[in-house]
């Protein structure tokens, strides 16, 4: 994998849990993390796409908001970050209503939307909110029929399609996304038969995590081999990650993030001062990784934020 383009960052906020911070303020909390990133530099704020807060991050019962509704409102308290989940699950929306859904924050913001979706996993608020979970083959087909129809939403005037589980008849779409051919198109996950394969034909943007350098340069040649097999440039296709490195002032701090994070995840991620991070990103961008997301797990102050930003001014984003 080679790239020419610019390293950047994404701040991603799966965590609604502020303590002592009331319902009707809970959003203002939100707003100042995506407002801190912003100013540091960031070019991505992303949301989960869940209805109960995820194993990793916190308690099932910790608060969860509805993330196209937060992003939607995030748009008009921001001015230059793009947009989006990180991902959607395809099992929570009618395919055509999301289409809708992503070029109406695509107008709202700007021109700033980014749809991301994947095959969904969380069975539990399936069972609670009253979604089918159906099998993961399933789940794969229903994937790839609803990014034809997003991508036909986004750039023909009266599209149609019939598949085995979604269809559209000559469905509207007006306005346009403000973005030529619509919101960037973010395939989340790294399964090498169905979902990289999917990538292939639909992805401007994928985005795995960090599982050893090695994994993923495997990864990537699997997604090129699926390029090539359907005429397709791989080079059009940006890779992104959650980040491999945590930024912290000494190694006690550092030790506290990883601990953190998923144990599969632990021996792979490295860092330290902005300085000490950037060195431990570098074989990751010569790699052609470009895009690289941050947790408000982890980062929660303007403060925390801004080290980041040193970061990526550090490595020439």
């Amino acid at each position: 994998m080679m790239t020419t383009k610019t390293p950047w960052f994404g701040l991603h906020l799966p965590s609604y849990t502020f303590p002592d911070t009331p319902p009707e303020h809970l959003f203002d909390r939100v707003v100042d993390q995506a407002k801190a990133a912003e100013a540091a530099g960031f070019s991505l704020v992303t949301v989960m796409d869940h209805l109960y807060q995820i194993g990793g991050v916190g308690p099932e019962t910790d608060p969860m908001l509805e993330g196209w509704s937060v992003l939607n409102a995030l748009a008009r308290e921001t001015s230059r970050v793009r947009l989006g989940t990180l991902v959607t699950g395809v099992t929570y929306r009618n395919p055509a209503m999301l289409a809708k859904m992503a070029t109406t924050l695509d107008v709202v913001s700007g021109g700033r939307a980014i749809l991301g979706l994947g095959a969904a996993w969380n069975e539990t608020e399936h069972i609670g909110y009253g979604y089918d979970f159906p099998p993961i083959r399933e789940r794969m087909d229903r994937l790839e029929e609803a990014l034809t129809i997003a991508k036909a939403m986004f750039t023909e005037d009266r599209p149609s399609f019939a598949g085995r589980y979604s269809r559209i008849d000559r469905v509207l779409n007006v306005p346009k996304p403000v973005q030529a051919g619509g919101p960037r198109i973010m395939v989340g996950g790294g399964g090498e038969q169905r979902t990289l394969k999917i990538a292939a034909r639909f992805a401007d943007l994928t985005h795995w995590f960090p599982l050893g350098l090695d994994v993923l340069k495997h990864k990537d040649e699997v997604l090129i081999q699926h390029c090539e097999a359907i005429g397709r440039d791989p080079a059009t296709i940006e890779r992104t990650m959650a980040t491999p490195v945590v930024v912290a002032p000494n190694e006690a701090a550092v030790q506290a993030l990883i601990d953190r994070l998923p144990p599969e995840r632990r021996p792979h991620v490295r860092g330290g001062t902005p300085e000490q991070a950037a060195e431990a990103l570098r074989p990751y961008l010569d790699a052609g990784f470009t895009g690289f997301t941050f947790n408000n797990t982890s980062y929660r102050t303007a403060e925390q934020i801004g080290a980041i930003g040193e970061l990526l001014r550090l490595i020439g984003g």
